[in-house]
């Protein structure tokens, strides 16, 4: 997936109330950029952090800037726009490149399901049980080399889990896909300390039959693409 419009470089100043950040551009002019996602980003929203930031011209948009990416200076990126995964692996399931999910040519995103859910891609094929994937952005590492999820408590995530499962029991396939926004990892684990209820959760989903996939990307200013091909170690 390509951004739509160049990414320019700032340094972040702030981030507060989840949604906003404060950021210097390289001319100096001080901005306020939206961000994208609604967890702690813990590691990734220090001051003085080199980010990347998509700009608009929408007239609908209060704010002019995205904050896309945060750029760690030592040839590796961390893409922090929650909302970037989905493009991304849309066009992975269309192209039918991951391999898990190759025999599914009909890819459907942002479907209704469980207890007012929706579920971020359905596939189907005939001759096949459905496939219901959720996706989870995973930008925490908290050790050199380890991604983990989630970055705070997420209840939200937690009942996904059972939806997932429910799905199962009715006979169709189910897929908990962690997309790694991180360039820098090599291992995934879930940080059961963060949010042990989501640990157990998870748990209780895979002995149900839910299955679990764990995707790595390719990040630099110009996209994010899915790496189909290559896994993390768990």
């Amino acid at each position: 997936m390509r951004f739509g419009t160049p990414l320019i470089p700032a340094r972040l100043i702030r981030r507060y109330k989840r949604f906003l950040a404060d950021c210097r551009l390289e001319d100096g002019r001080e901005i306020t950029a939206h961000c994208a996602n609604p967890g702690s980003m813990m590691g990734l929203a220090e001051p003085g952090m080199k980010i990347w930031l998509e700009p608009n011209d929408d007239p609908k948009k209060k704010l002019k800037y995205g904050w896309r990416l945060v750029d760690h200076e030592n040839g590796h990126f961390t893409g922090v726009d929650t909302s970037v995964p989905n493009r991304a692996l849309k066009a992975a399931l269309e192209a039918r490149e991951i391999a898990e999910l190759a025999a599914y040519e009909t890819v459907r995103a942002e479907v209704k399901y469980g207890e007012k859910s929706r579920i971020d891609f359905l596939l189907s094929q005939p001759g096949l049980p459905d496939c219901y994937v959720e996706v989870k952005s995973v930008t925490l590492s908290r050790q050199p080399g380890l991604a983990e999820f989630p970055d705070s408590v997420t209840a939200r995530g937690t009942k996904h889990l059972g939806e997932l499962a429910n799905m199962v029991a009715e006979g169709h396939r189910a897929v908990m896909l962690y997309l790694v926004q991180r360039t820098d990892c090599d291992h995934f684990q879930l940080a059961a300390d963060i949010d042990p209820a989501y640990a157990a959760a998870f748990d209780d989903a895979q002995a149900t039959g839910v299955e679990r996939l764990v995707c790595t990307t390719r990040i630099s200013p110009d996209g994010v693409w899915v790496e189909a091909a290559k896994r993390l170690h768990s």
